[in-house]
């Protein structure tokens, strides 16, 4: 059984740098027990795990890839071994590789959607079973305004984040007999790295469609999707908190 709301069991997938970190953070300062996953940035798992733990939390860094099956089922039976339950998944993991279809590679379209899609997938397959179990649990996806609009040179990225905002209304659908929320979240233009890789017209471009002329906070960001784990009657949802109008 899940432990007491006050201290739940939380894994944050891509948590070791940008919104994941943020999201990391602010579960684990505010008492929760994190599990911090990553595939390719150890160092930078363990610093967020440190902070973690230097704040009076409890959190450990676990390497997974999210794109095979059989590293997520680990790190989800892991984490239920070790603290007894799983109250909240964040599929945070993705990436993107920006291109026009014409020089697209079929090797980057696969990478991206087996990332951000098949990733989310196998995360909601693997925590649906201990969170049915449990009869409850709250599962936050990570889309993007550009699932919704569409974005040249994005059409990977764009058709990922398309797919989870689909994933996540079946998802909610399926799984909420068992008192399991899914719900995904659009956190808008955030100067992380990934943000930061775009060109600089596509940055301009973002503010200027921006109603406030200003990117997203992360730290703002991480603080609704922490604030939306406690919910426990909005599931099936597709939050936009971008400034650009849908």
């Amino acid at each position: 059984m899940p432990l007491s709301k006050h201290k739940r069991i939380v894994i944050v997938t891509g948590g070791a740098r940008g919104l994941g970190r943020n999201i990391a953070l602010k579960f684990g300062k505010a008492g929760h027990r994190v599990v911090v996953n990553y595939v390719s940035h150890g160092r930078d798992a363990a610093a967020v795990v440190d902070e973690i733990l230097r704040a009076g939390g409890e959190a450990v860094s676990f390497k997974a890839d999210v794109r095979i099956a059989e590293e997520v089922a680990t790190m989800i039976d892991e984490t239920t071994e070790r603290w007894g339950g799983l109250d909240v998944l964040v599929n945070n993991a993705g990436i993107t590789k920006d291109r026009l279809i014409l020089r697209l590679s079929e090797q980057d379209w696969d990478s991206v959607l087996d990332t951000n899609l098949r990733g989310a997938f196998h995360c909601i397959r693997a925590a649906s079973r201990v969170m049915s179990g449990q009869r409850e649990g709250h599962i936050v996806n990570i889309s993007s305004i550009v699932g919704v609009q569409g974005r040249e040179g994005q059409a990977p990225y764009a058709a990922s984040k398309a797919g989870l905002i689909g994933l996540t209304k079946a998802a909610a659908k399926e799984l909420g007999g068992f008192n399991i929320k899914v719900n995904a979240v659009l956190p808008g233009y955030l100067p992380t790295e990934m943000g930061e890789s775009v060109s600089d017209a596509i940055q301009e471009r973002v503010l200027h469609e921006n109603a406030l002329n200003r990117v997203s906070d992360p730290r703002e960001v991480a603080e609704f999707i922490h604030h939306l784990s406690r919910m426990n009657n909005v599931s099936g949802q597709i939050f936009n908190l971008d400034s650009r109008i849908l």
